[in-house]
């Protein structure tokens, strides 16, 4: 079943009541109700909202992802679940165990789906792609020469023009691309959590002050799914520096985006699952391919 995504963006107290999360006003006025079992996401952005810590047990339980936001409107922070899954530690032992060829492969089945998705979203929009889909075929074993690098070069000239450049604090569409791409780190950490991985423990990225180096790396081939989002809110708002809700509303969406997975149809959030469901079966010897999304 597909999980409900929220957004809350105006004061208001959040608590728990027959197993629904229940957002009331703060003289106690119900506004809003939801099964905490339908929901797989929920982004906070206002500064005064509170909430029950028996709703965050609740939310805990289900394997919730719940995304707080800074003074700036942007993703700050996360809660999840550190027990998620019966078979945890031994799945925690598997994945602090992989070999060095193991991570190595699995880097190269990720950058390989990552090139191959933006060449079709280069062709979708109808720009050139050849380029990308001659590098995608010549990726090494842990991509050793950095192949990913030249493709994004390439990448993102295609896509938004020679002078744009790629940077957190840049001009737009990178607003709406740094916004859906905390979604989307989010989103994998709570898949890669309910499926026993320790988020922080990565193939690739290693960087010491990173908690979710593995999200980073599970992401890669993902992001055209975010990109294709910003490059059509940059049509129709080209000068938008600051996310108001309605850019927000549609890059919230990405949850819900359709993917083909496995030669199936899926929602973007339950292809996650799957995709950290075959990484879990990687690290513990069942399988040695990652299942990624191929972009459509």
């Amino acid at each position: 079943m597909l999980k409900r995504t929220l957004f809350i963006s105006s004061p208001c107290h959040l608590s728990l009541k027959n197993k629904q999360l229940v957002a009331s006003e703060k003289s106690g006025v119900p506004l809003k109700t939801a099964p905490v079992e339908d929901l797989g996401f929920i982004v906070l952005d206002h500064p005064q909202i509170s909430f029950t810590m028996k709703l965050v047990e609740e939310l805990a339980e289900f394997n919730v992802a719940t995304v707080l936001c800074d003074s700036k409107h942007m993703p700050s922070s996360m809660l999840l679940p550190l027990d998620a899954h019966h078979i945890q530690s031994e799945l925690f032992r598997a994945q602090i165990a992989a070999s060095e060829p193991l991570k190595k492969n699995l880097w190269k089945q990720t950058i390989e789906m990552k090139i191959k998705n933006q060449a079709r979203l280069l062709e979708k929009f109808g720009k050139p792609a050849s380029q990308l889909k001659t590098l995608a075929r010549a990726i090494k074993s842990g991509d050793s020469d950095n192949r990913e690098g030249f493709a994004s070069r390439i990448y993102w000239t295609a896509l938004f023009g020679k002078t744009f450049i790629r940077d957190r604090y840049g001009e737009p569409p990178n607003p709406f691309l740094n916004y859906g791409y905390i979604l989307l780190r989010s989103a994998v950490a709570r898949a890669l959590s309910g499926s026993g991985l320790l988020a922080t423990l990565g193939i690739h990225h290693r960087n010491r002050y990173n908690a979710f180096c593995l999200a980073d790396d599970i992401m890669e081939p993902y992001r055209p799914w975010v990109d294709e989002i910003a490059f059509n809110l940059y049509e129709k708002y080209p000068d938008a520096l600051m996310l108001e809700k309605e850019h927000k509303a549609e890059l919230l969406q990405l949850m819900a985006a359709d993917v083909y997975i496995a030669e199936n149809k899926r929602p973007l959030m339950v292809a996650l699952s799957q995709t950290t469901a075959s990484l879990s079966r990687c690290y513990s010897g069942e399988t040695r391919k990652i299942i990624y999304p191929e972009f459509e």
